[in-house]
């Protein structure tokens, strides 16, 4: 399971939270998003791991772009990183008392999904598992590109504690259109100032794509409170 978790980034000092961070479906881990995220994080004291997906590991080897994979494919890579993180605690390169799955767009859908009861985990990775306390969507796509319903689902059929930092013009997902889905107890919305889907303002809206991303991650330690 494990050779397919080969590509993958870790920051931080050991702490108590670790943070598996999943990128979106056009954009690798190496992405200007994904790694200002991961370093405002690591300045807060939570360790991070990034990772790409085996299509994004594809497409930089040769170059050439790829539409990502199925989800049972991409769920099944993401099970072989939890089963990579396992490996690495019993190495001692690791030692979280919890673990987190933060996902941007199409990243954070999987990490719903995983840990919803539309997937059945490999029943090997049941200690790993019991590790996650929390799943956190930045900018979760809830319309599909092609289609009006909502992809509701993978957040309602849940008991994990969920998080979603949401721009409030995202294409995939508005702030008025959020208004009219009804969303499970345990999922927590914030909003941040005119964000479109990868979080960036109008520059007349007084909002800065820098403040935004040092907003969201504001949200994400007021939610997870502060790591050891």
């Amino acid at each position: 399971m494990t050779e397919l978790a080969k590509d993958y980034v870790l920051q931080g000092e050991i702490t108590d939270t670790l943070i598996i961070f999943a990128h979106g479906a056009g954009a690798n881990m190496h992405h200007e998003f994904m790694q200002s995220m991961a370093e405002r994080l690591v300045a807060r004291r939570f360790q991070v791991l990034r990772f790409n997906f085996m299509y994004m590991q594809n497409n930089m080897a040769d170059g050439k772009r790829r539409p990502p994979e199925r989800a049972p494919k991409l769920l099944a890579h993401y099970e072989s990183v939890l089963a990579h993180v396992e490996q690495l605690i019993k190495l001692g390169k690791l030692a979280p008392k919890r673990i987190v799955l933060l996902g941007k767009s199409m990243g954070g859908r999987m990490s719903s999904i995983l840990m919803s009861n539309e997937h059945d985990l490999t029943p090997e990775l049941t200690d790993i598992a019991s590790k996650i306390s929390h799943v956190i969507c930045l900018g979760y796509p809830f319309l599909p590109p092609k289609g009006k319903e909502p992809r509701l689902s993978s957040i309602n059929d849940s008991a994990m504690p969920t998080l979603v930092v949401q721009g409030e013009r995202d294409s995939f997902g508005n702030k008025q259109q959020l208004t009219e889905w009804t969303l499970r107890e345990g999922v927590e919305i914030r909003w941040l100032g005119d964000g479109d889907h990868s979080f960036k303002p109008r520059k007349s809206s007084g909002y800065t794509y820098e403040v935004n991303l040092d907003s969201a991650v504001k949200f994400i330690e007021e939610y997870l409170g502060p790591s050891e």
